[in-house]
């Protein structure tokens, strides 16, 4: 009696150590999968960890609503001195929203393309005018919604690994977070071929077009953010004199030619003109290599985006921060009821087929009509700081 008895006291003992394990490994599931941001207090910071790097840390409304309240916390903290923001993984620092989770919510008639647009612009104008120093360590892939969460922000550090890009007129879609604000800013008219080509802009280049403030060695990031952590009440201008010590320190590339310094005579001459035919017709009597190149790159964007792109532009360069995004929600608003977002987001991420079919497919079928469309208020439903 005792021998069989005691079996099935271990069998029990073993079953509920099973469940056990498979409880514990459902809940660290769970907990896995609602963790997309890590948002830490570290020493005299708060750290914010961008956590999807299977997805190169791709932002999701769920992310916003967790980066923004903890963001304005952390402002009004007096033990917190300064913010840092990061992405997990080593390949990207944030490659962009989400948007092929957009499109699906448009078909679907979800209320995702207002909410996110909406509270990631709201974000956007918080990290522009927060109170405490903010430090983006943009180490690898920093594209669209990245860009929003990292270049309003008073610091923005580079790598070796930095690939910056805003690449929405290839999507159908234009170079929003504020793009109409800062692009138009750069300088000459690098901003204006950027946003209209999608131009790739890496390592050192990044700090040298004025994206990032800071550049510094990849294999020196950690160190500098230990650094950052181990500050007593940093001001500032302490945070600005510790960045700018290991700035001065990172030799990679310092000798390298800027990639697009050679060319910043015929950028400046191109993307003069205020309207998309006649920046084509510039590059095409250009005739160089490096024009001909980017007429070819352009033909293949949306024309609608086109259109609306550099119209963001020209108007942003005298807007505020805060009027840029109300225009840019506008835009989104609009576009998300077009044809070539959901076009180009079906031809660059769902099928991968590469060829988009543009509707208009040429510049000239974009009328000012059209365009004045995509600028108009929203009335009660324009965006509110």
């Amino acid at each position: 009696m005792g021998q069989p008895y005691a079996w099935r006291l271990l069998s029990r003992v073993s079953s509920f150590r099973r469940a056990s394990v498979i409880l514990q490994h459902l809940r660290m599931s769970m907990h896995t999968e609602a963790a997309e941001v890590l948002l830490e207090r570290r020493g005299c910071a708060g750290v914010i960890t961008l956590n999807r790097p299977k997805f190169l840390n791709a932002l999701s409304l769920n992310m916003i609503r967790q980066i923004y309240p903890q963001l304005k916390k952390w402002e009004q903290d007096p033990d917190t001195f300064l913010i840092i923001i990061k992405g997990a993984g080593g390949k990207a620092f944030c490659a962009g929203g989400d948007i092929k989770a957009l499109s699906e919510a448009k078909k679907a008639r979800q209320n995702l393309t207002r909410d996110l647009f909406r509270e990631e612009y709201i974000l956007n104008n918080a990290i522009a005018s927060c109170q405490k120093p903010y430090v983006a360590l943009i180490d690898g892939i920093t594209m669209g919604g990245g860009v929003g969460l990292s270049v309003h922000g008073q610091f923005r550090v580079a790598t070796g690994r930095s690939l910056f890009a805003m690449p929405e007129t290839g999507i159908g879609l234009f170079p929003d977070v504020g793009g109409g604000y800062f692009l138009p800013r750069l300088q000459g008219k690098l901003g204006y071929f950027l946003a209209l080509t999608g131009y790739r802009l890496k390592g050192r280049d990044v700090h040298r077009a004025g994206i990032a403030t800071h550049f510094v060695d990849s294999e020196k990031l950690q160190v500098l953010e230990e650094e950052l952590l181990a500050l007593k009440s940093p001001s500032a201008e302490v945070v600005a004199s510790v960045l700018e010590s290991y700035h001065a320190k990172s030799k990679k590339d310092q000798d390298k030619s800027i990639i697009f310094e050679e060319h910043m005579d015929k950028i400046n001459s191109c993307f003069s003109a205020n309207t998309v035919e006649q920046i084509i017709e510039n590059l095409r009597q250009d005739g160089s290599p490096f024009a001909i190149e980017q007429m070819k790159v352009i033909n293949k964007m949306s024309p609608t985006s086109l259109k609306i792109t550099l119209r963001q532009l020209m108007e942003g360069s005298s807007k505020t921060l805060q009027e840029v995004l109300t225009m840019e929600y506008r835009i989104t608003q609009a576009c998300m009821e077009g044809h070539d977002f959901h076009e180009g987001v079906r031809a660059v991420l769902i099928d991968k087929d590469q060829t988009p079919k543009w509707k208009p497919t040429n510049l000239k079928d974009v009328t000012d009509e059209d365009l004045n469309g995509y600028f108009k208020s929203l009335g009660s439903s324009d965006l509110k700081f």
